[in-house]
């Protein structure tokens, strides 16, 4: 039988605000990607949210960015690899405390916004990313694009390189995301992004915004908590795939 993990960002909140209805999405995905507090997330939130995602089973994973709480990590930056390094493994330790205090532990770790589209092409910055979880972690799976630079690298450094990907937003004929800012960038029409989450995870592939069908090979898809009815989105996401014969589970 075809598995796939479903993962959703979670905790992107900060202070007073909250932006996704963490409690909700936990009792239908697998895995969580928790923000670390550098684009979204503080103390409170981050122990929050492990505690939930421990009680329900769901794994905790560190969605690790950029220092940039008023972009919501989705600015582009130029942050030296060293110093990008020890902010990972930062964001990933903090994580940590939590977790464990939760009786569970951080399982993987995925980029956010700009740093996870910059890690696709990148070497430099894809290195320092790795290179952060080698510092907090040998052996934590990371989660990104297929055929980036991130998961190339991940795999050549020992780490379990882990593909996902993502049925509300448009591919490229090369496989890539088509940025945010351009029109068409988001898929928001609720069927259409079920019958995409559908098509990935039986055959691997997705319809790009050409037109073309093309083969995005995953294990994990993610469902973005920040739209507009996130939270029924992912329960129909989730009874279609099991309609369609795929079994939903965590990848870690």
């Amino acid at each position: 039988m075809t598995a796939i993990d479903l993962n959703a960002d979670l905790g992107e909140g900060f202070g007073r605000w909250q932006l996704t209805d963490d409690e909700q999405l936990l009792s239908v995905v697998t895995s969580a990607n928790v923000a670390c507090g550098f684009h979204a997330g503080d103390a409170a939130t981050m122990r929050r949210v492990c505690e939930l995602a421990a009680a329900r089973g769901v794994t905790i994973g560190a969605q690790v960015s950029y220092r940039d709480l008023a972009g919501f990590g989705r600015r582009a930056m130029d942050v030296p690899p060293a110093e990008l390094a020890a902010e990972v493994a930062y964001q990933i330790g903090a994580l940590e405390v939590f977790a464990r205090a939760a009786g569970a532990r951080v399982a993987y770790v995925k980029p956010h916004g700009a740093l996870y589209n910059r890690v696709v092409h990148d070497e430099e910055q894809a290195g320092a990313v790795v290179d952060g979880v080698l510092l907090a972690d040998g052996a934590l799976p990371v989660l990104g694009l297929p055929g980036s630079r991130l998961l190339a690298l991940a795999a050549e450094a020992g780490l379990p390189a882990v593909p996902e990907a993502f049925a509300d937003r448009a591919y490229s004929d090369e496989g890539t995301l088509v940025p945010r800012g351009r029109e068409g960038a988001v898929v928001t029409d609720p069927e259409a992004v079920v019958e995409r989450s559908v098509s990935l995870a039986r055959s691997g592939t997705v319809v790009s915004h050409t037109g073309a069908r093309i083969d995005v090979r995953a294990r994990s898809l993610c469902l973005h908590g920040d739209t507009p009815g996130a939270v029924e989105l992912a329960r129909r996401v989730r009874r279609r795939l099991e309609v369609a014969g795929v079994r939903v589970e965590a990848f870690a």
